[in-house]
């Protein structure tokens, strides 16, 4: 999504068929990227993404949605869906690695 959004100007100028691909038995995919690394912050890209996705549609006829992103605690965006009660259960998987443990508690 940030990457069309940046080609075409803003997330404004994009539709949600420019971002989501439907592949087997319908299941929507979608990548909301990030900026390059070590500039701005990679949260506000889930922010902006999830939000877009909410205001164009997405979500709507959906049994489940699964959002992979990172385990930073850099930015706190990455807990957005959990903060804004965009779901009705989470599921958080990590490794048993000390900083994965840490990001985990700190969600």
């Amino acid at each position: 999504i940030l990457s069309l959004a940046a080609e075409a100007g803003s997330v404004e100028d994009l539709e949600i068929d420019d971002v989501m691909k439907v592949g087997y038995r319908d299941i929507r995919c979608v990548e909301s990227g990030g900026p390059e690394p070590g500039v701005g912050c990679a949260g506000r890209g889930v922010i902006t993404s999830i939000n877009f996705l909410e205001e164009n549609g997405a979500y709507e006829g959906v049994d489940y949605v699964s959002y992979d992103v990172l385990g930073d605690v850099v930015c706190g965006g990455f807990a957005m869906p959990i903060r804004e009660n965009k779901a009705q259960e989470i599921y958080i998987v990590m490794s048993g690695e000390m900083m994965a443990l840490y990001a985990a508690n700190t969600i």
